[in-house]
């Protein structure tokens, strides 16, 4: 049995002294930790949620089944949860010096009607949602084996993603989507290979990890921010297919010449966030930001955790050392009232807004939101609301075990802002110093994709990714209608894999047959050599009006090899299906995700590519570990 000593030390709540008279008041707490297991197994209960209703403070159990919480000396009614376990409660006794010995066992719930099998080292490739049961037969149904991430051993939260399926080109000629820079699922599945893990299908967004790496497309033009090309080559792993790559080169600017910025750091603290990969790596992050910062920047930092509030009015980037002090004090403890944050951080970045200059809240945390406004339709409102103000919004998630990836996505999606997610310092460089420009300056707001399929020459087509960025094809005119922000240097890349005429398509890889009584249409004028025709709309960072740019792909563009640009995003492409298990990964191998990624690795300057050359031998042998591969 595990003895486990509560201790008291002094906590200043993470509030310098610049804000609140109230945040200069010490107060007096003790740290409790203990230990929830099986009544049975004896084995740790890994995602349990731990909480004092009273007080308004809660966590989760880590990886050993340990979990600590902050609270005042007193008699306080200690509950803990834990999905097929029947709620356990216990009176608590602390004290200014008290030893108390936390070993709480949990027993499982009976459902009536259903055998639950609920196990907290369950291997089952499933989205970990806090809330839900599995049954026997989903159990056996569903389990591939070996390595993959377990569902039961963490509550992370990932949306399902259900995949883009071929359509007919004569039932549907248009397909249109938003663009999507966002890179947190290639550094999230990275940090899941690393810790020895297959990752559940829906961390795994294809688009994002295409577009964690930048590619060679031609610069813009003058007085345009983004250039356009395109490229068709056979489709690696169904070579009587074609691949067609749109590319996005969004135009650069040097740091010394980004306009002014006026930050807020909105940052987590809560208790959530105590372990080394969360505040500490969140505090060295974001010293290499401030390390960037020119005096005419100006950040205000915003805490959350049981109760926001500013610890740090506006500052100057000249004034680096008052800045790096304030970030330095900040403490984790209590629970995680995310959205009373979000909108004290928007307030201070609109009270301090800034003409001519970029103003942007940088949210970083965990996404454990457990006080107040906490479901994703909430929050989605709350930021949709305060996203017309002219204020960005950038998120970085932290952390392992409770990470709310689905959460965290969608308030980025919906407040004009990006994704990432910081699994270590290099990245934490990558996203905030060396591509600074991309997550600070937007340079395109609204950016939306159209493409127009030739039916006499494309049978049908399927967009690869950007599942949760589909727009109705009406959207695309509609300049009503939020879509993609391109940040200054950033690419965009977006892929369809296309079946030409003639070509038998398997009917397995669609849905819907295709019509009998009718046959690609011949118009008046001859559009033979055409395959497609690629529009994209955009809006300047404070416009209201979009613009139109139109680029037609023609038959002789078809290319017999593909360029590096396409070998590589064919390798990502290639990888991100096989594992997501998509059905439309042809004869796709990790073998031929090495040899695409080594012919068009190409500059690989920051070593990037070579990376990702490494993590799919490393996936490849955890998948090769599994039992039961499909």
């Amino acid at each position: 049995m595990n003895f486990v000593i509560a201790t008291i030390f002094f906590v200043l709540f993470p509030f310098v002294e610049q804000v609140q008279e109230t945040t200069s008041t010490e107060v007096i707490t003790s740290s409790v930790f203990g230990k929830v297991i099986d009544v049975e197994s004896k084995n740790s209960i890994v995602g349990a949620n731990v909480y004092i209703k009273k007080l308004n403070v809660g966590t989760s159990t880590d990886r050993n089944g340990e979990f600590e919480l902050i609270a005042s000396a007193g008699t306080h009614t200690l509950e803990v949860q834990f999905i097929g376990y029947e709620t356990h409660s216990r009176q608590i006794s602390i004290g200014d010096t008290d030893v108390t010995n936390l070993v709480i066992e949990l027993e499982h719930a009976t459902i009536e009607g259903q055998e639950v099998v609920v196990s907290a080292y369950s291997q089952t490739p499933r989205r970990a949602l806090t809330g839900s049961i599995i049954s026997l037969d989903e159990e056996k149904a569903g389990n591939p084996g070996r390595g993959y991430y377990p569902a039961y051993g963490n509550t992370e939260e990932y949306d399902q993603i259900s995949e883009n399926l071929f359509n007919w080109t004569q039932r549907t000629p248009l397909s249109t989507f938003s663009i999507d820079v966002d890179g947190a699922s290639y550094s999230n599945v990275r940090r899941l290979l690393t810790d020895g893990y297959l990752p559940p299908a829906g961390a795994v967004r294809v688009e994002e990890m295409i577009n964690y790496f930048n590619y060679d497309y031609p610069e813009p033009k003058k007085n345009t921010p983004f250039s356009v090309s395109t490229e068709v080559a056979p489709a690696p792993w169904n070579p009587k297919h074609h691949l067609v790559q749109i590319g996005i080169q969004g135009r650069k600017t040097q740091t010394k010449d980004l306009p002014p910025n006026n930050l807020v750091f909105l940052l987590d603290v809560s208790g959530s966030m105590s372990s080394h990969n969360k505040l500490p790596l969140l505090k060295k992050a974001f010293k290499l930001l401030v390390n960037e910062l020119r005096e005419e920047d100006y950040v205000s930092i915003v805490v959350y955790a049981g109760s926001s509030g500013m610890v740090l009015p506006p500052t100057s980037g000249y004034e680096k050392a008052k800045i790096l002090r304030a970030l330095e004090r900040l403490e984790s403890g209590g629970a995680t009232a995310g959205a009373a944050g979000i909108k004290l951080a928007y307030d201070v970045a609109k009270q301090n807004f800034r003409k001519n200059a970029n103003n942007r809240v940088i949210l970083a945390t965990d996404g454990d939101f457990n006080v107040g406004t906490s479901r994703d339709n909430d929050l989605i409102e709350l930021i949709e609301d305060k996203r017309d103000d002219g204020i960005f919004l950038s998120v970085l998630g932290f952390g392992t075990g409770n990470l709310k990836d689905s959460k965290m996505e969608k308030i980025a999606n919906h407040g004009n802002g990006n994704y990432y997610y910081i699994d270590n310092l290099l990245e934490a460089k990558k996203v905030l110093v060396s591509e600074m420009g991309g997550m600070l300056l937007t340079i395109a707001k609204d950016v939306k994709i159209q493409v127009e399929f030739n039916p006499q020459n494309v049978q049908a087509y399927r967009l690869i990714g950007y599942e949760n960025r589909l727009l109705a094809d009406e959207d695309f005119n509609n300049d009503k209608k939020d879509a993609g922000e391109l940040g200054s240097g950033h690419t965009v890349t977006a892929l369809y894999e296309i079946v030409p005429m003639g070509v038998e398509l398997d009917k397995n890889l669609t849905e819907v047959d295709p019509l009998k009584y009718q046959t690609p249409s011949r118009p008046s004028i001859d559009f033979s050599e055409e395959l497609m025709t690629v529009k994209l709309r955009y809006k300047h960072p404070s416009g209201s009006t979009s613009m139109l740019i139109s680029n037609t792909v023609e038959k002789n563009q078809i290319k017999e090899e593909l360029s590096e640009n396409l070998s590589f995003a064919a390798s990502v492409a290639t990888f991100g299906m096989i594992l997501s298990h998509s059905k439309f990964k042809g004869n796709a191998s990790f073998e031929m995700v090495n040899q695409l990624a080594r012919d068009g690795r190409g500059n690989d300057d920051q070593g990037y590519r070579s990376e990702f050359i490494k993590l799919a031998q490393l996936a490849d042998l955890l998948w090769q570990g599994n039992s039961s591969k499909d």
